[in-house]
């Protein structure tokens, strides 16, 4: 009777589980808000077509002269989903005697560990910008910030769609270096950094620091990206599903994202590639 009573418990339980991955994956998920997002309909494929339009050109016309006829071409950026998931096995006798809320855990571990992978996926696409900044023997300077802004600006891209993503121990040269003449040591931004630990905000853009840049022996490569040169294609959300195992007295729970991520423009984004001045 108690095995019965924990595996509907735990049925009962599946749509808390999942609100509490979804939460996590949302709160923890940097990258998600700074790109592109298309959501793939189900029995369409595994793949999304997303057209990309060039840039269209007016000119001066003296009156009553007809105007020419510009043609209209797009390019076409093709996003691919595949799964990912990870599962945990949560045994009966855990469940009776944790202190825990282990179904708010199983919940936070699922939405953390997506929303992590996903974030990994997207920021791994700033190696492939064809435009960088560095060459991976040096650390981060704000002037190289103001510099790959200045890039994507002299592109005609709205500042407010761009951002700048970068690993944390890049982040902490960038922060040392706000003594040079971009941001003198009396600066607000200089105060900030000092504050808060972050920049906040250079050269008018964000910029964030997470560890999903992944590293290698303090050489990463960030970015410094307009909202259109990624984009996240999302096939189906975070999904849980229960299966119990009653000869191990356990229920495991397996949980599921069906995405795929790929390059949209690539001239609108640049990839800052540095090593730390602290890591090992």
């Amino acid at each position: 009777m108690a095995n019965e009573t924990n595996t509907t418990t735990l049925n009962d339980l599946v749509p808390e589980i999942i609100q509490e991955a979804m939460f996590q994956a949302e709160e923890r998920s940097i990258m998600q808000g700074l790109v592109r997002t298309f959501s793939v309909p189900l029995g369409n494929g595994k793949t999304v077509d997303v057209p990309i339009y060039g840039a269209s050109t007016a000119v001066t016309v003296a009156e009553g002269t007809d105007l020419a006829n510009t043609a209209i071409s797009t390019d076409v950026a093709t996003l691919t989903v595949g799964e990912v998931g990870l599962m945990a096995t949560v045994t009966d006798m855990a469940r009776d005697i944790s202190t825990d809320d282990v179904i708010v855990s199983v919940g936070r571990l699922f939405g953390e560990a997506i929303a992590r992978k996903q974030d990994q996926d997207l920021t791994a696409l700033f190696a492939g910008f064809g435009t960088a900044l560095g060459d991976g023997t040096t650390a981060m300077t704000a002037a190289k910030i103001f510099e790959a802004v200045a890039k994507l600006k002299a592109l005609g891209l709205d500042p407010s769609g761009i951002a700048c993503v970068l690993n944390p121990e890049i982040a902490y040269d960038l922060n040392s270096s706000m003594t040079n003449t971009f941001a003198g040591l009396a600066s607000d931004t200089a105060n900030e950094a000092m504050r808060q630990g972050y920049v906040g905000t250079l050269s008018g853009i964000p910029v964030y620091e997470t560890a999903n840049v992944i590293s290698t022996a303090g050489d990463s490569v960030g970015g410094v990206f307009h909202k259109d040169a990624l984009g996240l294609a999302s096939l189906r959300g975070i999904s849980i599903e229960p299966q119990r195992d009653a000869s191990l007295r356990a229920t495991e729970l397996v949980g599921t994202a069906v995405y795929g991520v790929g390059e949209l423009r690539d001239t609108y984004g640049i990839g800052m590639n540095f090593d730390s001045s602290i890591a090992s």
